[in-house]
């Protein structure tokens, strides 16, 4: 490898919620995180660069977006993910989040139904409840060790709900698929059916695991793009959340007029100044630390399959498709979905994320981010064996 993913850096105090928050949170002050889905690593050295250079400037005005940029990002969006976007279906906002807000409000009313699949990212149902809107959630199935959607139930749920937005998970965080083509080509089937917009959440995409593929929704049919908010962002992929900016795409005239215009409300114009500057370095130059990255984070997972085969046999890992979160199955060490959250976290001192977070499905689960140095997953995860077996 080039890049050194091995080296700890002591985050503590550097205003980083994943280890500033613990004692706040009601958790041990040296409590080891692996929990919220930021990395562990510096980025790309080609992003510091470009972040000096324009820090060397000094000046930091309002910013727009040039061609040279958005040329970077159709150049990346292409290479990636086979994906076409042209530049008047560009929408930028501080995060994919902050994007799910603003379609919520510009696609529903007030107590109309809004569908997420659970267990799923936790702030999709945040919004939908914070926006006063209906939730309403399909469950996915867990079979042999992976994850399937119902789409009886899926198709049901909108019907009888008269859902109006669906947000997808794609990847899905923190099950770990990467839905193929054929399952994406039924969800959009059911949403054309029932006249159901999709907000596709595809924050995860650069991480997709061999031999999976990674299908960008409005890709899957003209019909697709023209009912859909796909959203991105090299937050997750180069490790740039505190930066703010993600990208969404919008092909619908009348969709993005609308989302622009709750956009607009919120008081959000110029994206980012250092957050733009880092996706456009990202996009010409990031690609070789990228690589790495994938690499160590495989090698990572690999390391974690064996120590849990090794020492934690009774813990389930479900096998990932995609992103850098797994989902393990806690339900075979003979304990309450409390104990376990209150052995990880009190007696091994380790923070993961709870599945109930998740949804109800959640339970026995927790979530690790495995996006840290090896020396560090290792320590946690034999805290974790040793406060199981003193428990026994």
């Amino acid at each position: 490898m080039t890049y050194n993913f091995d080296t700890v850096i002591d985050r503590h105090g550097t205003n980083a919620i994943k280890t500033d928050l613990a004692v706040i949170r009601g958790k041990p002050a040296d409590v080891l995180s692996l929990w919220v889905a930021d990395m562990d690593f510096p980025t790309s050295p080609a992003i510091l660069e470009a972040i000096h250079k324009k820090t060397d400037h000094g000046v930091f005005g309002y910013s727009c977006i040039d061609d040279s940029f958005f040329n970077s990002l159709k150049n990346w969006m292409q290479t990636e993910h086979d994906f076409s976007p042209e530049r008047n279906e560009l929408v930028t906002t501080p995060g994919v989040v902050f994007g799910i807000s603003c379609a919520i409000r510009a696609f529903t009313k007030e107590n109309e139904s809004v569908l997420i699949q659970t267990p799923v990212y936790y702030p999709f149902k945040n919004m939908i409840e914070l926006n006063n809107r209906h939730l309403v959630t399909s469950s996915l199935y867990e079979k042999d060790g992976k994850y399937y959607i119902d789409f009886e139930d899926f198709e049901r749920k909108i019907a009888d709900n008269n859902v109006k937005l669906f947000i997808l998970c794609s990847p899905h965080n923190p099950v770990g698929r990467v839905w193929t083509k054929d399952e994406l080509l039924q969800i959009l089937e059911i949403c054309l059916r029932h006249k159901v917009i999709v907000f596709s959440d595809e924050i995860h995409n650069d991480f997709v695991y061999e031999p999976n593929k990674h299908t960008v929704f409005s890709t899957l049919s003209k019909e697709a793009a023209e009912n859909s908010i796909v959203s991105m962002s090299v937050s997750k992929t180069f490790n740039l959340a505190g930066l703010q900016f993600s990208t969404n795409f919008i092909k619908n005239p009348v969709l993005r007029k609308l989302f622009k215009i709750e956009k607009d409300k919120t008081g959000y114009d110029e994206p980012s100044l250092i957050g733009m500057t880092a996706a456009h370095a990202a996009y010409d130059n990031g690609k070789p630390w990228l690589d790495d990255l994938q690499a160590y984070l495989k090698d990572n997972i690999e390391f974690l399959r064996s120590f849990l085969k090794q020492k934690l046999p009774k813990v389930r890992l479900i096998e990932p498709e995609g992103t850098f979160l797994l989902w393990l199955d806690f339900s075979g060490m003979g304990f309450s979905d409390s104990e376990i959250d209150d052995i990880i976290v009190n007696r091994a001192k380790v923070w993961l994320d709870r599945g109930t977070m998740f949804g109800p499905e959640g339970e026995y689960y927790q979530r690790i981010n495995v996006a840290t140095p090896r020396s560090i997953l290792e320590e946690a995860l034999n805290r974790i064996t040793k406060a199981f077996q003193e428990v026994k």
